[in-house]
């Protein structure tokens, strides 16, 4: 019986230092892919408004050619916006509708950021309850509140 626990004890503890801590990285990673996303509709929705409230329809910005290298554009009507709507695909729209869908695109991104924040929070406890059955199995009551920490 005692060999069936070590047995079981290492199998808690690769799962514990292996595959849990993996699953949590992939999950926060997303999260914060999701978040600059978010960073990023939420700057074109800033310009947007900005040229909003400018009124001029002749536009002269800098584009990026790539590394940092910066050239003067001029756009003769700066009345529509091309937005990317995912998978590659961009959509020229007015500053209202891209506002509108920047919304939206906003609502569906937080939402995906809830979802795997619980999902991370979900893998925290898990790791919590494994660790809590090691100490058992190992038959070790639980540490005094001075030696206890948090996990991550």
């Amino acid at each position: 019986m005692a060999e069936g626990v070590d047995r079981k004890i290492g199998e808690f503890e690769t799962f514990v230092q292996q595959t849990l801590p993996r699953e949590l990285e992939k999950v926060l990673e997303q999260r914060d892919g999701v978040y600059e996303k978010m960073a990023q509709y939420l700057q074109l929705k800033n310009i947007i408004e900005r040229l909003q409230e400018s009124g001029n329809k002749e536009l002269k910005t800098e584009i990026d050619l790539g590394c940092n290298f910066y050239v003067q554009a001029k756009v003769p009507d700066s009345s529509m916006i091309y937005v990317s709507v995912g998978y590659g695909f961009f959509v020229e729209l007015t500053f209202p509708e891209a506002l509108r869908f920047i919304e939206r695109k906003s609502l569906q991104l937080t939402e995906a950021a809830e979802k795997l924040s619980k999902d991370a929070a979900k893998i925290k406890s898990h790791i919590r309850m494994v660790l809590e059955a090691l100490y058992e199995l190992q038959g070790f009551r639980d540490l005094p509140a001075e030696n206890q920490r948090e996990i991550f």
